[in-house]
């Protein structure tokens, strides 16, 4: 059994497990802090982006004027922005069966699996994931599509140039696996092989192994997998939270007995409380509006924003909030807000219970309702007429890099009244900010991960108790800032073992049993002998077919007798016949009473030698050896067949034949 692991990213993992005659892809996660090297995709025209000056080294010697341009201190890359997807070299990957997602943030780079290495499987997801995952793609494609840039930056990656290159670009690792954005097309083809699933189906792989998603509690549809055959059992926990959010909560119990736990996509934000996070947002919020300022919260178009909505509508009147508009933009900004609404089987308890009220799961439905919450496809058309200050508006890309966020980020980053409040944590918002400097607007940081951390997943890897844990190698080790953290690590018994990209790990466990089965007619004919107080042996003699992994014991079919042909005497072949296996033989010897037995026979001159594994017998009347071992007994006597004839016959008068 082996894994591959085509993702160095922790939280957006992309593996190749083997297991048994199939090779299942866990997740394929775009990383796509990679935007962060590129300028931002404004659109609406900026003087400021379009007058920034060339990049070129200071002795002249590499000029990249048209692909670089300086800007607040640092160098970017002036092209559409680019993603790093997850390793493509190191197996080939149209030999995978089934991709399995967890989530809709680990699907980011399906077009790119599905549509570019000869893939013909099925892709499995829950409906939320898909649905989500789809609107998700949608968005980033039409991001990119509004705002189209001719020319495509390659020059800059050449190991020799790249090398001469200011930071942080000279630090950019994996650059020629970098990709411009998919199309909407090529969406829609890699969507088609998606297979719907629901929690706790069984799903037979060509009768080898059987997967089954199980709830993970981070978000609408998220998923962990159990990867199972009759004998061995794999755990892929991807994005999982323990916390009472929206979502199911996690299954923890069927996580048990497994030989391997693979484990990926704990919280990117260890010390920080989501709760605590969540009331920073609300106060942060409610100060910027009071001083008369709007407040931006770049985010995804699903997950946290519904959390967000809904802290805001418990927090809004008690903090006299209640006519400040909220807007939320996003080409599926509809959309988003209705699935969430729609998916009621695949939310917690409490949520569920309204939709029977009838209410609707979400407050967020209230504020629309009550035109607090008004949402737009773009900053173009309605909204450009209806929008009032002081508002909040969320928006995407959390990158700041495309996405109407940069329209306000052009718009507000002069006014020290507005916030900006990260609650996203894919990003460091250091670098986020960086194009945009000197910047008067201020800015906090809220990260809301709700995923597991260390103290978490620690209690829950006791309970569920698996044999052997592997994980990134990011998780072995403490934060590079906080190396004295040793809490912020991994730390059981066996260590786990770790992974990078492009690592290929041999998962230390062998398969030792396949299940067969026995077909009725062959089952009556077994003769079961007792060899032990309940434990009976039979033997079996039958044709082994193994087809689509399941393997069948079939009795031996007789030969039929072939007629001899009148025209042409000829000598028949004749078909062997089949003969009866010989008897097999168990039990063991004692000594005294097989010495007692001798003696009655007449052989009386034995001299007993111990040895490692049993006894040697000396007749030294009839000079022969009989060695007693525990699972073998030898009968040494030259030329004397009635001698050995008699010693068999004593040595099986001790034995039970099967």
């Amino acid at each position: 059994m082996k894994l591959y692991c085509l993702s160095g990213h922790p939280t957006l993992p992309c593996n190749v497990l083997k297991f048994k005659s199939t090779t299942i892809m866990l997740d394929c996660g775009l990383d796509t802090t990679s935007a962060l090297y590129f300028l931002p995709l404004p659109l609406v025209h900026s003087p400021r982006l379009s007058k920034l000056p060339g990049w070129a080294s200071k002795d002249g010697t590499v000029n990249l004027e048209k692909e670089l341009k300086e800007c607040a201190g640092r160098v970017f890359v002036d092209s559409q922005p680019e993603f790093c997807l997850p390793e493509r070299e190191l197996l080939d990957l149209s030999t995978v069966d089934v991709i399995l997602i967890s989530n809709y943030h680990c699907m980011m780079a399906l077009p790119y699996i599905t549509e570019h290495t000869g893939f013909s499987g099925t892709v499995y997801a829950t409906e939320p994931t898909f649905q989500i995952g789809r609107l998700l793609m949608e968005e980033l494609v039409t991001f990119m599509e509004r705002v189209p840039k001719a020319q495509s930056a390659t020059c800059w990656k050449n190991k020799e140039i790249q090398r001469m290159l200011p930071g942080p670009l000279k630090d950019a690792v994996d650059v020629w696996s970098w990709k411009r954005c998919y199309s909407m097309q090529e969406v829609n083809s890699a969507l088609s092989k998606v297979q719907l699933v629901g929690y706790s189906q069984k799903v037979e792989l060509f009768g080898a192994v059987q997967v089954t998603p199980l709830s993970s509690g981070y978000s609408l549809g998220s998923s962990n997998w159990i990867i199972q055959s009759h004998y061995e059992k794999v755990s892929y926990v991807s994005g999982s939270s323990l916390l009472t959010t929206h979502p199911q909560p996690m299954d923890q119990s069927s996580l048990k007995n497994s030989d391997v736990l693979i484990l990926t996509g704990l919280t990117q934000i260890p010390t920080a409380n989501p709760d605590g996070m969540l009331g920073e947002f609300c106060s942060n919020l409610a100060m910027t509006i009071r001083a008369g300022g709007n407040v931006l919260v770049p985010c995804y178009s699903s997950g946290v924003i519904y959390d967000l909505l809904e802290c805001l509508y418990q927090f809004m009147d008690s903090a006299n909030l209640g006519t400040t508009p909220f807007y939320f933009i996003s080409p599926v900004a509809n959309s988003s807000l209705e699935f969430s609404q729609i998916f009621a089987e695949w939310l917690c308890q409490n949520k569920q219970s309204k939709v029977y009220l009838p209410e609707p799961p979400f407050p967020h439905a209230e504020l629309i309702q009550t035109n607090k919450l008004k949402h737009y496809p773009s900053i173009h058309g309605e909204f450009s007429s209806e929008f009032r200050q002081p508002c909040v508006v969320f928006t995407g890309h959390p990158s700041l890099r495309f996405g109407d966020v940069v329209h306000f980020m052009e718009l507000w980053g002069k006014s020290s009244l507005n916030t900006i409040i990260f609650t996203e944590p894919d990003f460091s918002y250091l670098d986020a900010l960086a194009p945009y400097q000197p910047l008067a607007m201020k800015c906090v940081y809220c990260p809301i991960d709700t995923r597991l951390n260390f103290h978490q997943v620690s209690k829950l890897l006791k309970e569920v108790q698996p044999l052997h844990v592997v994980c990134p190698e990011q998780y072995t080790q403490p934060p590079p800032a906080q190396s004295h953290r040793s809490d912020l690590m991994l730390e059981l018994q066996p260590p786990p073992m770790a992974y990078r990209r492009c690592s290929v790990l041999g998962l230390p466990f062998r398969r030792r049993y396949e299940r067969i089965q026995l077909q009725p007619e062959l089952a009556k004919a077994l003769v079961p002998s007792e060899i032990k107080p309940g434990i009976s042996v039979a033997t079996v003699s039958a044709v082994l077919q193994s087809k689509d992994n399941k393997h069948v014991l079939q009795p031996v079919a007789k030969p039929t007798p072939v007629p001899p042909s009148k025209k042409r005497k000829r000598l028949m072949e004749e078909v062997p016949e089949l003969l009866s296996p010989k008897p097999l033989l168990s039990g063991s010897i004692p000594l005294e009473a097989f010495l007692a037995s001798l003696h009655k026979n007449g052989i009386t001159e034995v001299k007993v030698e111990e040895t490692a594994d049993g006894h040697i017998l000396h007749l030294q009347a009839e000079d022969a050896l009989i060695q007693l071992e525990e699972d073998a007994t030898h009968i040494v006597c030259d030329n004397n067949e009635p001698l050995r004839t008699t010693l068999r016959d004593l040595v099986l008068r001790f034995l039970q034949k099967l």
